[in-house]
């Protein structure tokens, strides 16, 4: 998750129960309900078309969004379901979590890579792969990272640079309980040729002539 939490604007539905939420479909709108944070549940709707948007752009139920609706104060939320109808599978109900600050959940924060300047692999023609892009932590809702930071200063080819290398915010620890690979400095594609073309040449070599009897 880069940059500021993305706001999430809604509207409050007046009403409650199937006949309201139908009314609301008719309106082109998807209705929803934000509970939980020690407050009442609130009747909100979204239009259809931009809640599609969002659930077709992907994670909309492992996103942090600032939910804004007029009248009401700005809350952080995260969804928690989203109903869909059975045959079209287009969206028709969704529930949103107000949450504390001191709720922890589980976010994809981007990945910041740094010191490619001091980078000798770099330097050499190496390629910086980034195998994740994006890692995902177990956060507190109220201090939540706009992203992580690896060094690559120093760093030569065949480095390979895992989550252990990475220095945490203060409250933040990986989904994955293991040291898992963020990227890797490998050699340029030209290198790698011509290392494969040496290692078929060597093979060639050590393969023993053969000794046919013709008696």
């Amino acid at each position: 998750m880069a940059g500021e939490i993305p706001d999430l604007i809604a509207q409050e539905r007046t009403g409650t129960g199937k006949g309201a939420a139908r009314a609301a479909r008719r309106a082109n709108m998807v209705p929803g309900v934000v509970f939980g944070g020690d407050k009442d549940p609130l009747a909100i709707q979204i239009p259809f078309n931009e809640l599609l948007k969002r659930l077709k752009a992907g994670r909309f139920k492992s996103t942090l969004f600032n939910l804004k609706v007029e009248g009401q104060e700005d809350v952080r939320v995260i969804c928690r379901d989203v109903q869909r109808d059975v045959v079209k599978d287009l969206p028709t109900h969704f529930d949103l979590l107000r949450l504390r600050r001191t709720t922890r959940l589980n976010l994809f924060i981007a990945v910041e890579f740094i010191g490619h300047d001091d980078c000798p692999g770099l330097r050499k023609g190496g390629v910086l792969t980034v195998v994740r892009p994006e890692v995902e932590l177990n956060v507190l809702a109220g201090d939540i990272p706009d992203h992580i930071t690896i060094d690559i200063s120093g760093k030569e080819i065949g480095d390979v640079l895992h989550i252990s290398d990475v220095v945490l915010p203060e409250g933040a620890k990986p989904t994955i309980d293991r040291d898992f690979v963020i990227a890797n400095l490998s050699a340029p594609s030209g290198l790698k040729a011509a290392d494969d073309e040496e290692e078929e040449e060597v093979a060639a070599d050590e393969v023993p002539a053969i000794e046919v009897d013709e008696s």
